[in-house]
């Protein structure tokens, strides 16, 4: 996505409208030398690398353009990387303690590096250099970081990315969001849905799959506090809803008047047939970390039981519930499982009132024990579910053992 002050719209009345560029030759041509240039800095530093865009942008007026296209480059296809024979912070220290034990001159200084250069050549089994050692003196600045990998996209591909984060930064300033999905796969609905619980989106769910569901997200302004963070990740939501065929969206905005220094309220509207191109695989997405291990660890287990990722959604008053994982046996038992991680306290008590309206006579709940349930406000007595304690990893023999 784009940072603020990289962000193009203009406004008419109260509708806030992005910047899009056309995909033709003329932005074709700039997103080409751009990942052209990408390509020919690889190896050298960052530093480098932005002086050379300084360069490429020029007294040009399409300037802002190029450097959110630069952005882009920088932030999702680059690799960069710390390049020194030890940590900057201890190589410092070697090189300092040592320089300390002579008077300052050029002279030391050659014959301190030196030093350091045969010692570490020694300690690391490989030829250190004295011009390895400057280099990696300050190698942890920004700005000497070295580009170690590129993965150019092709142009057109760039370009779209670039048009979906001018519309994502509108969301930055949202108060709500409401989205009608209606008559879609049920399939597009559990992906949307997951994206919700996976950025941790405050929601109001209404509906069912057969008529579609109005989907109420309070924005990063709606907060008591407006939250940079929040807004992200509601602006990362966008990428998923273009996943789903048929949706409306309307969004309220709240923006600072500069003059006066006094809110207004905006609008902004999108629908299916925006034009945007998400760059999010259509593929199954894990919640996290734990649910990921958890899975790749079932398949090596010897058992009847077959995991399933893909869930029916579960209504719920304002909701819906859409489990981790199904458990299956051959003998026709099954199970619902339910991850309970790294959860803010209100998620918490979300989370367990899900549980408790969802009337699940087969639901299994695998909670961690960082979670401080008690200052949450939850009670694990009140809910019906068969409880799983875990620490690091959720291991699928304690799963095992509840089911059998």
């Amino acid at each position: 996505m784009l940072p603020t002050d990289l962000l193009i719209y203009r406004q008419n009345g109260e509708t806030m409208i992005p910047k899009r560029v056309p995909i033709d030759d003329n932005a074709i041509g700039i997103a080409m030398e751009l990942i052209n240039r990408f390509q020919a800095a690889v190896g050298g530093t960052q530093g480098e690398l932005d002086s050379e865009m300084r360069s490429l942008e020029g007294d040009s007026p399409d300037y802002r353009f190029k450097r959110g296209l630069a952005h882009l480059l920088k932030n999702h296809f680059c690799t960069f990387e710390i390049v020194s024979p030890l940590e900057p912070q201890l190589l410092r220290q070697r090189v300092f303690s040592l320089s300390a034990k002579s008077t300052p001159s050029p002279q030391a200084t050659v014959r301190t590096l030196e030093t350091l250069s045969a010692t570490l050549s020694q300690e690391l089994n490989q030829d250190i250099h004295i011009e390895h050692i400057r280099k990696g003196l300050y190698a942890d600045l920004q700005e000497n970081r070295i580009l170690t990998q590129f993965d150019p996209p092709v142009p057109e591909a760039l370009l779209h990315r670039y048009n979906l984060s001018q519309v994502q930064g509108i969301f930055y300033k949202a108060s709500e969001i409401k989205i009608n999905a209606h008559r879609n796969d049920p399939g597009e609905y559990k992906l949307l849905f997951r994206y919700l619980k996976l950025f941790q989106l405050m929601t109001y769910i209404e509906g069912d799959a057969d008529h579609g569901f109005t989907i109420t997200v309070d924005g990063p302004v709606s907060l008591f506090k407006p939250s940079t963070r929040y807004g992200l990740a509601i602006a990362k939501l966008l990428p998923a809803l273009l996943h789903v065929t048929k949706w409306t969206l309307k969004a309220t905005l709240q923006t600072r008047d500069p003059y006066n220094d006094t809110w207004k309220t905006g609008q902004f509207t999108l629908s299916d047939d925006c034009g945007l191109v998400t760059h999010y695989l259509p593929g199954k997405t894990y919640d996290s970390m734990i649910e990921a291990s958890f899975a790749n660890r079932w398949d090596s287990l010897k058992t009847d039981w077959r995991l399933e990722r893909e869930v029916d959604l579960i209504p719920l008053p304002g909701s819906v519930m859409i489990p981790d994982f199904r458990l299956i046996h051959p003998d026709g038992r099954d199970f619902l499982l339910e991850i309970v991680g790294y959860w803010r306290p209100d998620y918490l008590q979300k989370k367990f009132s899900q549980v408790r309206r969802s009337e699940c006579d087969n639901l299994i709940l695998a909670v961690s024990e960082r979670l401080n349930l008690e200052k949450a406000g939850v009670k694990v007595e009140n809910v019906p579910a068969k409880i799983i304690w875990f620490k690091d990893k959720l291991s699928p023999k304690a799963v095992l053992a509840v089911l059998d």
